[in-house]
């Protein structure tokens, strides 16, 4: 087993990490057809990628739903499933892909690792959905654009956790020129220079 696994700073069976383990094996089965990550990080697709994903668990709001935008390799989406399973089976994870390759492969890894994740092969303004407690993104678009996207997908009280890379500053300051929000922004446990964007009361500014 990787030892990575064990910095995981969620408390996870082994079944759990074993999941974790056959999904990181199943993208990089996968990633020479469709390109699911970048070539360059799957020598070290668990800090990379796995364990990235799994830092903002801890950041969650855990309701009902919790809804992963533009989910392409399945990161966040597929690895907050395999987690939530164990930790919180009553929260529903939805996945949105426009991509039909990646929702196919979604759909396979869902599958296979037997998780109940809702996976829509779909552009995400044309679903009409049940809010979520939580919504997250990862490398999917620039801020103003994912608070158009999110603000007609969180609940009331809800948080979407927007992972940025090192230009989350500029894009924040880009955003608060059409939208109003509240933001925390949380240092990312696996690369120095990127953060986790803690979104809360997204309203369009006022002109």
């Amino acid at each position: 087993m990787n030892n990575g696994a064990h910095t995981i700073k969620t408390n996870v069976s082994r079944e759990t990490l074993d999941r974790l383990e056959a999904f990181a094996a199943l993208v990089k089965k996968w990633n020479p057809v469709i390109n699911l990550v970048a070539k360059g990080s799957l020598s070290d697709i668990w800090h990379r990628h796995v364990e990235d994903s799994a830092q903002i668990i801890l950041m969650a709001e855990l309701g009902d739903y919790w809804i992963d935008i533009g989910s392409g390799g399945g990161f966040p989406g597929i690895v907050v499933a395999i987690i939530l399973k164990e930790t919180a089976p009553a929260t529903k994870v939805v996945l949105i892909e426009s991509d039909v390759r990646k929702a196919t492969f979604l759909r396979q890894a869902a599958a296979t690792l037997d998780l109940s994740c809702e996976i829509h092969n779909a552009r995400i303004e044309s679903l009409d959905l049940p809010r979520g407690a939580t919504i997250s993104a990862r490398a999917l678009a620039p801020l103003p654009k994912l608070l158009e996207l999110a603000e007609n997908l969180v609940e009331e009280g809800g948080a979407c956790l927007l992972m940025k890379g090192q230009s989350y500053l500029d894009e924040l300051a880009d955003a608060r020129k059409a939208w109003s929000f509240e933001c925390e922004v949380i240092k990312s446990q696996t690369n120095a220079a990127a953060a986790v964007l803690k979104i809360r009361n997204i309203q369009r500014a006022a002109q």
